[in-house]
């Protein structure tokens, strides 16, 4: 490891060096807005139609720099922000999400994860944990990473080894996780945007990739712990550090994790109550199924409420503002992702009534055809391309905003479900999280880094994270390819 970790440095510093000369997502769209009206005018200008199945006429491009084009713009722009899927849909788990955390039971409950497992289980749990973080977006990034290190510290290990395993968990295991998340929400709404281009009225679950990324959740935490043990603590070698004991009050209030569990059993039973029998409100229109749609005001409500309980019972409410001061802080943190949505949601919009997305598809389509049919293989590239494409451009969601709108009908037209290459992208966005220094927190894992080891560059971090970015995308693409192998069903 040591020995190669300079080729791993300046193969690095290239790409930061490339990377550097990509713009921020919000100028990306800004940009991509303009490159669709260009393209689009260019395509109506030169003819360019295509014959899709089962339409009765022909798809032509419309150009958005016509007379036309403009009026639909300006008169949609509001609209096109507001109705954008996954606007709403984050906004409203992250009210509950936000008091939840604000209470500090999300805090809490990754802690005693951790804790729980730590003598025996230690790199396992922490991986574990990591992944499991995504539930409350970036979290984990600020609270376990650094709890890791502190843990491997006290059990006389290297410190780094465990803000290593939990920067692979948390962000190399981003699209997995046993709960759904907002990820899963953000993503299904930008594949069910791009669906609609060739498929009007059709959309993509929340839980469609549950099942794969449930399963997932515990074979990267087994990867990550192997990593961990046989890779990255031999290349730092034992440590002699102080041993510490973690602060009593960070252990969370037993009387509140109590009261949590029991609203927990209590909110599952209501849950089944309401969607188990026949005609229950919690079913689908027809009565066929539970109703996804409600799984969203669902999370937001148990989260609200298991905050407010733990909030009030650990003393952490104590006033009638506080849980209201928590989605309120929630909001504001999502400040730059509605600016994204802003110009990501336009750039959808206009993407799709240019006629751009439908063409590039077909186009698309039959430029793949000789690979018809070959399911595993177009997904197997796509998760090479997405993991590519991640080292330059940091945000899933952007990325995604991107490449759905094109790679989800193109493929579809191939016989790939959306769901199947919304899990191929997760995949490939996901591993190469950790091996970037474009990543925004890459820098924020240095400095909890140099708290054990003053002075430590990007060429330590990047050698120890190297061997999990290389062994999750082998895995989890083995994995994958194995589940479509086996024909199951990648979620409800």
């Amino acid at each position: 490891m040591k020995n190669n970790s300079g080729f791993v440095i300046r193969a690095l510093a290239a790409l930061e060096r490339a990377g550097n000369r990509s713009p921020q997502p919000v100028v990306l769209f800004a940009w991509l807005m303009l490159a669709i009206a260009l393209a689009s005018a260019l395509a109506q200008w030169l003819g360019w139609q295509v014959n899709l199945p089962g339409a009765a006429a022909p798809v032509a491009a419309r150009s958005l720099l016509s007379a036309e084009g403009i009026h639909w713009a300006l008169t949609h722009m509001v609209d096109n922000f507001v109705g954008f899927a996954p606007v709403g849909a984050v906004l409203v788990i992250m009210l509950g999400l936000g008091i939840a955390e604000h209470s500090g039971l999300l805090r809490v409950i990754l802690m005693r994860v951790v804790l729980a497992l730590r003598r025996r289980f230690l790199s396992f749990a922490v991986v574990l944990a990591g992944i499991l973080s995504n539930i409350a977006f970036d979290v984990g990034y600020v609270l376990l990473i650094p709890l890791a290190g502190l843990l491997f510290q006290t059990a006389g290990r290297p410190a780094l080894a465990g803000i290593a395993a939990g920067f692979a968990g948390v962000s190399a295991g981003y699209s997995a996780n046993l709960v759904l998340g907002p990820a899963d929400i953000i993503l299904a709404g930008l594949s069910s945007e791009a669906l609609q281009l060739v498929a009007p009225g059709e959309s993509v679950s929340v839980a469609a990739n549950y099942y794969f990324a449930a399963v997932s959740t515990l074979l990267l935490a087994l990867a990550g712990a192997w990593v961990t043990e046989r890779v990255v603590v031999p290349y730092l070698g034992e440590l002699d550090t102080d041993a510490a004991e973690l602060p009593e009050q960070d252990r969370g209030s037993p009387t509140g994790l109590k009261a949590v569990a029991l609203w927990t059993l209590a909110f599952a039973l209501l849950v089944a109550v309401l969607a188990v029998p026949e005609g229950a409100p919690l079913r689908d229109g027809e009565g066929s199924g539970f109703a996804l749609q409600a799984l969203v005001p669902l999370i937001a409500i148990y989260a609200g409420i298991a905050g407010l309980i733990y909030g009030r019972l650990s003393g952490r409410f104590r006033q009638r503002g506080d849980a209201t001061a928590g989605m309120e802080q929630a909001m504001s943190a999502l400040a730059g992702y509605l600016v994204l949505m802003f110009f990501a949601a336009q750039a959808v919009a206009w993407f799709g009534w240019s006629q751009l997305g439908s063409l590039l598809a077909a186009t698309g389509a039959g430029a793949l055809a000789a690979f018809d049919g070959q399911v595993v293989v177009l997904l197997m590239a796509f998760i090479l391309i997405s993991a590519l494409i991640n080292l330059f451009v940091g945000s899933a969601s952007a990325k995604w905003g991107i490449l759905a709108p094109v790679f989800v009908p193109m493929l579809l037209l191939l016989g790939v479900a959306p769901e199947q290459t919304q899990m191929a992208y997760r995949i490939g966005d996901s591993v190469t999280n950790i091996v970037t220094p474009l990543m925004p927190y890459f820098g924020v894992v240095l400095a909890f880094a140099a708290r054990h080891r003053p002075g430590i560059g990007v060429g330590t971090m990047l050698a120890m994270m190297l061997p999990y970015s290389l062994v999750f995308l082998l895995v989890w693409s083995a994995a994958f390819a194995l589940w479509l192998g086996l024909g199951l069903p990648l979620g409800f």
